[in-house]
């Protein structure tokens, strides 16, 4: 019966293995090749950080001193207008406002005043204008969002109907749908003071707005029947009146978590189902007990209560009043 039998190779001592395949010690000569190639390779990496350093160098000077670009490449035409904004602004908005001349050149344009031509639009809350070589001028714009309208009246004037942000700034609103217009509440008890060409920021919008923001987020079937809300005793007594286009009012406190109170208004909708007794005040200002009264409800306002407030300097009135009836590149444009 045969066995397998297993050998060990074969081992061999280091001086039995030819010279001519044992590993040798880098020659003097291939050291040097190494330590040039490595030179070589750093050399290069800071040659090509040299010319982007100079290139941004170049660009920032040629932006502060318009007077050391090369004559050829100051009468380089603007033929591109570029817009980017968070909005709705579109680019013919972008053309009107700066009214950039047909053979102004890119060089030749004053970019802080274009920048203030934009931002004398209160509907844009921030701007930056660039130079782009040859023939490009970029502008990147940041937009106020509408929570609410009004209607505003200077003395003599014709009505018109003007948005109002988060921050309390009205302004004219252009590019916004309609649809959605149409679904913003209107303000009341409100003082609009004109300052130059735009009107001073509405004080303490911003409560008004987290209220607005918490309906619409929580409650919206409570929301879309808000018709009117009052800021009359806002800054007197912390309180926010609410008109619903039933003829409901109720009045939110500025002190308690708005959720808590639009829970509560919830629960006493819901439980309002008798048609003969329908709610007509509700009182969540004074917390946990809530005050409300039951009948009739008067009918929705069909004449816009009116606020007046003097321009400063000036004893023309300013009326706002109720009237009752949320990253895109725009294309270029050839100038």
């Amino acid at each position: 019966m045969s066995k397998d039998t297993h050998t060990m190779p074969e081992t061999r001592s280091w001086r039995e293995i030819p010279q001519e395949v044992r590993p040798r010690a880098m020659s003097r000569e291939g050291r040097r090749r190494l330590a040039m190639g490595v030179t070589r390779a750093i050399l290069g990496v800071l040659a090509a950080g040299t010319v982007a350093w100079g290139a941004w160098e170049m660009a920032a000077v040629l932006r502060e001193n318009p007077d050391s670009m090369p004559s050829a490449a100051k009468s380089d035409r603007v033929r591109r207008l570029v817009l980017v904004t968070d909005g709705v602004l579109d680019q013919n908005w972008l053309a009107r406002t700066l009214a950039i001349p047909q053979d102004a050149t890119l060089m030749g344009l004053d970019l802080n005043e274009l920048r203030l031509r934009v931002l004398a639009d209160a509907q844009v809350s921030s701007a930056a204008i660039a130079r782009n070589f040859p023939d490009r001028l970029t502008v990147r714009i940041s937009e106020r969002s509408p929570v609410a309208r009004l209607m505003a009246q200077a003395a003599g004037g014709t009505p018109a109907m003007l948005l109002v942000s988060r921050d309390g700034v009205a302004f004219a609103g252009k590019g916004f749908d309609p649809a959605m217009e149409a679904t913003l509440p209107w303000l009341d008890g409100v003082r609009l003071v004109r300052s130059g060409g735009s009107f001073v920021p509405i004080g303490g919008m911003r409560a008004v707005s987290d209220l607005l923001g918490a309906a619409k987020l929580e409650a919206e079937n409570l929301y879309r029947s808000w018709q009117v809300i009052s800021m009359a005793r806002l800054a007197s007594d912390g309180e926010i009146e609410v008109r619903t286009r039933d003829g409901m009012r109720v009045v939110f406190g500025t002190r308690e978590d708005y959720l808590r109170q639009i829970a509560r208004l919830d629960l006493l909708v819901d439980d309002s189902t008798d048609p003969t007794r329908p709610l007509r005040e509700v009182n969540l200002a004074l917390g946990s007990q809530v005050p409300v009264a039951y009948g009739k409800a008067a009918p929705a306002l069909s004449e816009p209560p009116v606020n007046t407030a003097v321009a400063p300097g000036s004893s023309n009135p300013v009326i706002a009043f109720p009237a009752f009836s949320s990253l895109r590149a725009d294309t270029h444009r050839e100038l």
